[in-house]
């Protein structure tokens, strides 16, 4: 599998599509690989865009790499400008699907030089998004360092599976005092916390209206991804669509991702029509 060097972090990557299409970005939810995409990723490269996947620093084959002065989302963001940069797709679409989605709007917040245009789906928002996603991402790892060191964090079973995919993710992770660890889980959970009244986690009313390039949204249909957070969010955007899979929303706490991109087709299409027009691209299938 081929990596690239993004400042000493070995990033896992793949691109789909013709050489001379658009240039896209997608990213997955939660911590997942980017295969998790590649539904979508594969429906957007037969529409003739040139798709960009790759898994994000402490997600899939990817290495294991934590820095505290800045946000998980930022580190994300300014990793992924990097890599549009040394394959020359830069500006780009960029997208996403709940983290992949805060994702690309940080993305939008820091480098909007780099970018042309934001397709996202299931956004988050609110008290009952943050609190259980920060206990996901953030409070079981407290936790498990402090009662178990680094040992602990290695045996978890998203770490495991990191270090299965790349076996030196072991040794990186060993290399942490288990203190510095818990610091930097602390410090990257206190702004995601700080969403919890905010329209989408991380990012502020003002942010949503600075953003003004040609957004489309199809919200979620779960507590964690509410229907009104999505819609609320695009309200603030100064160009920004709501689209709707006609789908109801459901009183759990999610609905599984893999229930979403057996609508890849429809999800495609939506964000193709979206583009054609706002861009006025032709795109070469």
């Amino acid at each position: 599998m081929p990596y690239a060097n993004v400042g000493g972090v070995a990033l896992n990557y793949e691109i789909l599509g013709p050489g001379s299409g658009p240039a896209m970005a997608l990213s997955p939810g939660g911590r997942n690989p980017y295969q998790h995409i590649m539904p979508i990723a594969k429906e957007m490269a037969a529409n003739g865009y040139r798709v960009l996947l790759h898994d994000r620093r402490n997600c899939g084959a990817s290495d294991v790499s934590f820095d505290a002065t800045r946000s998980e989302y930022e580190v994300w963001a300014d990793d992924l400008d990097e890599l549009l940069r040394q394959f020359d797709m830069a500006p780009a679409i960029i997208g996403g699907s709940s983290s992949g989605a805060r994702l690309a709007l940080t993305f939008a917040l820091r480098h909007p030089k780099s970018l042309r245009a934001l397709i996202l789906w299931r956004v988050t928002g609110g008290g009952f998004a943050v609190k259980r996603l920060a206990e996901r991402y953030y409070d079981q790892y407290v936790r498990l360092a402090g009662e178990g060191g680094m040992a602990a964090v290695c045996a978890e079973e998203h770490f495991a599976e990191l270090i299965r995919k790349r076996p030196v993710n072991r040794d990186k992770l060993m290399a942490y005092d288990p203190n510095e660890f818990i610091r930097i889980m602390r410090a990257w959970r206190a702004p995601f916390v700080a969403g919890a009244e905010l329209p989408l986690i991380g990012t502020s009313e003002s942010d949503l209206r600075s953003i003004r390039v040609p957004t489309c949204i199809i919200p979620g249909n779960d507590l964690t991804h509410d229907s009104k957070t999505g819609e609320h969010a695009a309200r603030l955007m100064p160009d920004c669509e709501v689209a709707s899979l006609g789908l109801v929303d459901q009183d759990v706490d999610i609905v599984p991702a893999e229930e979403w991109y057996k609508m890849a087709d429809k999800i495609a299409a939506i964000f193709a029509d979206f583009l054609a027009r706002k861009l006025r691209q032709k795109v070469a299938v």
